[in-house]
């Protein structure tokens, strides 16, 4: 097995709480988080948006329509805006600590409203060697085209990237790219992902 050089995470879920989801299930009817996600990944408007290529406004509107949710779009973008809320108690000091010994990454999609506000709100992106977007890169998990563009920029072999992730579907994306990835819930997940492999005392 190749040694681990990367350690790759997505934001939400994994580093960044989030607590967009309850709300999602009461508006869009959904019984299960799965549910949700299956429709949020797949949708042509979240995916627009999530590559960077609607307006805000042109977000919200498309959600209200596409998912028949019982507010405006002004509503939604106002609740939407702040669905993500600090970092997880602990993740800020564990990149601290990471990144002396590997490469720290994150791949997220994501879109402008919630890069800002990480960007601004707390230190957790200045401990990112490298950061893939999806809304400035244009592309999107769970596509092969990428975790191919992260490798490829990062000059590395796949199989020396470990991949954190709270979603299935982008777990097995990255695996399908020759990535290693491990589904893993809030900082203590990562915590533990990292104590199993050995390299988290």
């Amino acid at each position: 097995m190749n040694k681990i050089e990367v350690l790759l995470f997505d934001l939400g879920g994994v580093l960044i709480e989030l607590s967009g989801v309850p709300t999602m299930l009461d508006w869009a009817g959904e019984s299960s988080e799965e549910a949700i996600w299956q429709r949020w990944l797949s949708s042509a408007t979240v995916r627009r948006f999530e590559a960077g290529e609607c307006s805000p406004m042109e977000f919200a509107l498309g959600m209200v329509g596409e998912f028949s949710l019982p507010v405006t779009a002004e509503e939604f973008i106002q609740a939407f805006t702040h669905w993500p809320k600090l970092p997880f108690s602990g993740a800020v000091e564990l990149l601290s600590m990471l990144r002396s010994s590997y490469t720290v990454a994150c791949l997220s999609n994501t879109n402008e409203l919630h890069w800002n506000r990480f960007c601004e709100e707390s230190d957790l992106m200045q401990q990112f060697h490298h950061s893939f977007p999806s809304h400035l890169t244009g592309m999107l998990k769970p596509d092969r085209t990428v975790f191919e563009h992260v490798t490829t920029e990062l000059a590395i072999d796949p199989s020396k990237i470990l991949f954190f992730d709270d979603n299935q579907l982008n777990v097995d994306g990255a695996r399908a790219a020759g990535l290693r990835a491990l589904k893993t819930i809030a900082c203590d997940g990562v915590k533990t992902h990292l104590q199993a492999e050995g390299i988290f005392p």
